[in-house]
């Protein structure tokens, strides 16, 4: 007999991803294994789904850690490289580094040897200058499975050109009163560009820092600060996303497949399902 898929409707789903899942958190320091930067994930579990993230331009990775730890809550392990935090932040590096902090979850036991990552299911993410390196990094990389982008900017190298090469399922978020990179111009050319399966929905209330968390000297040179309704949506929709694609978990199809005010579904091509 076949087994009953139990699906939740997209306000319950995004009710229950806004919230912590059911696994305990542990953290790690990724400098231990040589480079700088964080990691989550549950306290145990062998052949766990691994997501690396991209911090944006000027900002330190503690503002993305409720997401990670968020993440990791639900059963995915989530690390981000500490490196380029300067002015001039190099997009080919910080994409680099998110390949390697991938290679680190998958070629060390972590914790006290009862964490093991899948290396096929490998995920990159990234919030706005970190959103365009990890489609930097996953055009070069047949590995990854899957790509989510908060805010993402356009880089040099080009995302909107390396977006072409991608053939991983994409979930791109845009902030609708994001003055730092208008989604015309970034996010929505990405999502247009994607070689893959791929959604674009756009938070009309987020502004372009509304996804990170705690407060920055840089919110004085950029525009917007973060915003708990962004954090949640950013939260439920990340959440439902890599369990979709790197775990098969339809539980949450709903959310993913439906139009909602708050996150109008802006733009897909193909379904987002598990490759």
């Amino acid at each position: 007999m076949a087994r009953r898929v139990i699906t939740l409707t997209a306000k319950q789903a995004l009710e229950q991803l806004s919230r912590p899942g059911p696994h305990p958190v542990l953290r790690g320091d990724l400098a231990l294994v040589g480079l700088p930067g964080v990691i989550f994930t549950p306290q145990s579990g062998l052949g766990l789904p691994a997501v690396a993230f991209g911090h944006g331009w000027m900002q330190p990775v503690r503002r993305y850690h409720g997401l990670l730890r968020h993440l990791a809550s639900w059963g995915v392990v989530a690390a981000a490289p500490a490196v380029e935090r300067g002015p001039l932040l190099s997009s080919r590096v910080l994409a680099a580094n998110l390949l390697t902090t991938l290679d680190i979850c998958t070629g060390v036991r972590l914790g006290t040897g009862e964490i093991s990552v899948d290396p096929s299911r490998l995920a990159l993410a990234g919030h706005s200058m970190g959103g365009g390196a990890a489609v930097l990094a996953a055009s070069t990389a047949d590995r990854i499975r899957a790509v989510v982008t908060l805010a993402a900017t356009e880089t040099r190298p080009s995302a909107l050109d390396a977006a072409r090469e991608v053939r991983a399922p994409g979930l791109h978020l845009a902030a609708g009163e994001d003055r730092i990179a208008p989604p015309v111009g970034h996010a929505e050319a990405i999502a247009q560009a994607w070689g893959g399966p791929v959604q674009l929905r756009l938070l009309p209330k987020a502004s372009h820092l509304g996804f990170t968390e705690g407060r920055h000297w840089s919110e004085l040179m950029l525009d917007g600060s973060g915003e708990r309704g962004a954090q949640k949506l950013g939260r439920a929709f990340v959440t439902a996303f890599l369990l979709r694609v790197l775990t098969g978990d339809r539980t949450y199809d709903d959310l993913l497949d439906t139009d909602l005010k708050s996150a109008n579904l802006i733009f897909q091509r193909e379904a987002l399902r598990q490759r």
